[in-house]
Order: C-alpha cells, then sequence, then structure tokens
C-alpha cells in the first residue's frame, strides 16, 4: 500500500521531433518553406502590380501632354499660362518678390520629364521615384486646381476642390510609400540583431 503523502511522478511528454520520424519532419519543414517562399511571391506581385496601377496616372497624362506638345507646349501650356500669372500677382502682393518670367513650355517639358522619370522608379520600388512624383504633386496641384480663386457658390469651384482632394490624395499615398519604404530596413535590422545572453 502507498503512502498517503505519495505523489506519482510527472511525465513530461517527447518532443515532437522524437515522436515522428526525422525524414517526416524535414518533408514538413520543406513544405512550410515553400509555401512561405508563394506567399512572399504573391506578395511581390501584388505590390507590383498595386504601384503599376497608381502611376498609370501620371504616365497618361505624360503620354497625353507629350503627343499635344507642339512647338508652343500644346494645351496643357495655354491652360496653365493663366494660372501661373494669378499666382505670380499673388506672390508679388503678399510678399513683394517678383517671380521671374519662365517659358510654360519649359514648365510642361519639366512637368512631363518629373511624371515619367518619377513613375518608372516608382514602379520598381524607389523611394526616389516617389518623391520626384511627390515633388511634382506639391508644386502643380496649387496652381492647376486653383479652387481659391473661385466663390463657393460658382461650378469651377466645385470642379477644381475635387481635383485638388484627389491630388491631395495622391500626395498622402506617395508619403505613405516613402515612409513605409525608410521603415523597412530598421525592421529587418531589430529582426536580425541577435539578444545578448544573460548569465
Amino acid at each position: 500500500m502507498l503512502p498517503n503523502n505519495y505523489k506519482a511522478p510527472k511525465i513530461s511528454p517527447l518532443p515532437l521531433n522524437l515522436c515522428l520520424p526525422q525524414n517526416l519532419i524535414s518533408r514538413e519543414r520543406k513544405r512550410e518553406r515553400e509555401r512561405e517562399r508563394e506567399r512572399e511571391r504573391a506578395m511581390a506581385f501584388l505590390s507590383f502590380l498595386g504601384r503599376l496601377l497608381f502611376v498609370s496616372v501620371f504616365i497618361l497624362s505624360a503620354y497625353q501632354e507629350f503627343n499635344e506638345f507642339g512647338v508652343d507646349g500644346g494645351p496643357a501650356a495655354k491652360l496653365l499660362k493663366p494660372k501661373f500669372s494669378v499666382l505670380s500677382k499673388h506672390v508679388e502682393a503678399q510678399t513683394g518678390f517678383q517671380v521671374p518670367h519662365v517659358e510654360m513650355k519649359q514648365l510642361i517639358l519639366g512637368a512631363i520629364i518629373m511624371k515619367a522619370l518619377g513613375s518608372l522608379l516608382f514602379v520598381f520600388g524607389s523611394s526616389f521615384g516617389a518623391s520626384i512624383l511627390l515633388l511634382h504633386q506639391a508644386i502643380s496641384a496649387p496652381i492647376l486646381y486653383d479652387f481659391y480663386n473661385y466663390e463657393a457658390d460658382k461650378k469651377e469651384f466645385a470642379q477644381l476642390f475635387v481635383k485638388f482632394t484627389q491630388s491631395l490624395a495622391l500626395l498622402g499615398a506617395l508619403l505613405f510609400f516613402i515612409g513605409m519604404k525608410n521603415s523597412m530596413p530598421r525592421r529587418s535590422l531589430k529582426k536580425k540583431t541577435p539578444k545578448a545572453k544573460t548569465n
């Protein structure tokens, strides 16, 4: 008969790698690595497709302006000229600084180059390309979509304000991409840094 204070010994379960055959474990690990690679490839493709769809706005705009460029910059230059003139007068009235004369043809050419180069780099995941597109949006949106020059009850105010907010959305997406791109190396470094052993 067992004494009253007798306690049965605890039996710990065997580790999984001792219960299963070694070749079965290695097969499971290979499958897990293959599934992980497939997920990474799928995410890389979706990311590339997303960037391609995003820059389609800039690529189509640059292509249209390039086709209509002509000798005077095309319709884009004619649309920009009065808006740039109004902005120059505002700057001169508020700051006293006289904006130098600039050919509209040169501004449109610069915009085409920025959109084409920025889009090409952005598609391949470059934060520099995103910065070029960001600079283009920051400069062009307040000039082209000058809703502030119209009364709130005018039709032009509503149309330009919608386009301006759409440009702000593109601006926000570019800022988000640059922020995520710059934070990724830091995260990978944190994961790779081994923890110091405590005695």
